[in-house]
């Protein structure tokens, strides 16, 4: 292998962006709880919801596994909102694509916690996403989990943040397996150190590799820039890096290749005061 090499920017936004619009999907599961009468009483663990939230749960995993882009977007309200950006048409534009990217995708998602704010009900849940895609005749196994929070009026969701992400590709007969070090909040402007290190010995193996930190918004989605991997000598990444001063959610990535295969992963990171 050389020890530089371009890496295109459509594979590194498939590699490091899979599925982002997975938010989408999240944000079902509790779309139409408004109807439901059992929600007038709060609770705040999933051992206090009644059996009617659960299946609700259940079912709509069951339609999103389905692929309904419909059946999703009609949980939206329009003046839907979103901590990244995203809008009711941003994200049906996004699940569309996901689902052509994507043929099969699983999902399965976990009720966390719930209660009544006012005349809202919200939730956080956390959703695990596993499929696969051929690129360029390379199949790459995707594994995300997305925990977020959302909020919703009158039977559908108005509001949704993101809590925290991480998403995985793997691609070739035996890619690196990567132990990731990232805090999930850091001050503004303050350092923190990003490791993307590789658990098994590499043998005689020569590794390439490269991170970056986006904003986490849907202009860094369609846009992800240009990227050079680089030889790594010390078996990994490991990166001290800046937070911007600005506050908001970002994207922290690693690729590594190596002759066997390749692993990209992208955790989100809060820069909050």
């Amino acid at each position: 292998m050389r020890n530089r090499a371009a890496f295109p920017p459509t594979l590194f936004r498939a590699i490091v962006r899979p599925v982002p619009q997975i938010a989408i999907v999240l944000g079902l599961t509790l779309g139409t709880l408004g109807s439901l009468g059992f929600l007038e009483a709060r609770a705040d663990t999933p051992e206090t919801a009644p059996p009617q939230l659960t299946q609700l749960l259940s079912d709509i995993d069951a339609a999103a596994n389905r692929q309904d882009i419909k059946g999703v977007m009609d949980f939206y309200s329009s003046d839907f909102t979103h901590s990244d950006g995203w809008t009711r048409k941003t994200l049906t534009e996004a699940l569309q694509a996901a689902w052509e990217r994507y043929s099969q995708l699983n999902y399965r998602t976990e009720l966390v916690s719930w209660e009544t704010q006012g005349d809202e009900i919200v939730a956080e849940t956390t959703t695990h996403i596993t499929g696969t895609e051929v690129w360029e005749n390379r199949e790459f196994a995707l594994n995300a989990t997305l925990r977020s929070r959302q909020h919703y009026r009158n039977g559908q969701i108005v509001r949704q943040e993101i809590l925290g992400e991480e998403s995985q590709l793997t691609s070739g007969e035996n890619p690196p397996e990567l132990t990731v070090r990232l805090p999930e909040t850091v001050a503004p402007e303050s350092q923190y150190y990003f490791d993307a290190i590789v658990s098994e010995p590499l043998d005689k193996d020569f590794l390439l590799g490269t991170a970056l930190e986006e904003p986490a918004n849907f202009e860094s989605y369609l846009d992800p820039g240009e990227l050079e991997l680089e030889g790594l000598p010390a078996g990994g990444i490991f990166k001290v890096g800046k937070a911007s001063e600005e506050t908001g959610d970002y994207w922290v990535s690693a690729i590594i290749v190596r002759e066997g295969g390749i692993a990209a992963i992208s955790r989100r990171l809060h820069v909050a005061e």
